[in-house]
């Protein structure tokens, strides 16, 4: 792999926080026509995997970043950014299909806004081993949900005071999952409105894509002060995924529910077990 140290300088946003653990240093992207094609390549799956299970596609694009030379760190950081473009695609799409449930998308945004700082702040302080378990431990509690998960198509959230106070809480734990792990937040929002709340499988998705959309706004701005962003490499995957997105969100309509969810538990324990021999590895250094 061709290692380029200097492109990675001057494409990381140059702020000083004065943060060791965050050194552009530690980084060497590559950034040769292999790797920006693979950066292309991986917004293509992104954005067809966020259309299909209504996901920001952190999951595939932070163990890409970090395959490409980023740390586990910056990956996170750049994830959050490639997320805006990614996510705003998939709202326009199922909200044609008027499958997006705007109040509660507010309302799950409002605690995943206080949980993204919370996250993004520890994304900055905690160590690399730990971050790499965190990601593993994470892909592990989703599977198990959605492979227990039997979504509907026809049922919607039923507001009351009791489950807005849990969208709220719920929306604190997706916010700093989503910061410390680089994350949309939609692969543990889709099945929370789902099994939590009563949500369709389509409006969990919808709803999903809608709120974490600002949080990947405000958490990514959080990641750029902290000199975290690779700008660059979010841009093209971001971009790219955003161009893909509707035909994922075609998908997601046409097959079953339960057919979309066992596709969805099929693809994270791929990633699973990829993402557990990284982290098994590093602990072995």
């Amino acid at each position: 792999m061709t290692s380029l140290p200097a492109c990675c300088s001057h494409t990381l946003v140059p702020v000083n926080t004065g943060d060791a653990t965050n050194n552009i240093e530690q980084n060497h992207l590559d950034e040769s026509p292999r790797g920006l094609i693979i950066m292309a390549v991986v917004g293509v799956a992104v954005g067809v995997l966020s259309g299909m299970f209504g996901i920001g596609g952190g999951t595939v694009i932070v163990p890409a970043l970090v395959w490409l030379g980023l740390t586990q760190r910056h990956a996170a950081a750049t994830s959050m950014m490639a997320i805006v473009p990614t996510a705003v695609s998939g709202v326009i799409s199922y909200a044609f299909e008027s499958d997006v449930d705007w109040i509660v998308a507010a309302i799950v945004f409002a605690g995943m806004f206080v949980g993204g700082q919370i996250g993004s702040w520890l994304l900055s302080k905690l160590p690399e081993l730990v971050l790499r378990w965190a990601f593993v431990v994470f892909l592990l509690f989703v599977m198990v949900n959605q492979a227990m998960s039997n979504p509907s198509r026809d049922s919607r959230i039923e507001l009351t005071v009791g489950t807005v106070v849990g969208l709220i809480v719920f929306g604190v734990i997706a916010g700093i999952l989503a910061g410390l792990l680089g994350i949309g937040g939609g692969a543990i929002c889709v099945p929370a409105l789902s099994i939590l709340f009563g949500a369709s499988d389509l409006i969990a998705r919808g709803t999903s894509l809608l709120a974490m959309f600002p949080n990947a706004i405000t958490t990514s701005v959080a990641n750029v002060r902290r000199r975290m962003v690779h700008v660059k490499a979010a841009l093209i995957i971001g971009i790219v995924a955003a161009l893909t997105a509707p035909l994922g969100t075609w998908i997601a309509s046409a097959v079953t529910p339960r057919t979309g969810a066992i596709l969805f538990t099929a693809y994270l324990c791929v990633l699973l077990v990829r993402s557990f021999w990284v982290a098994f590895k590093a602990t072995r250094r």
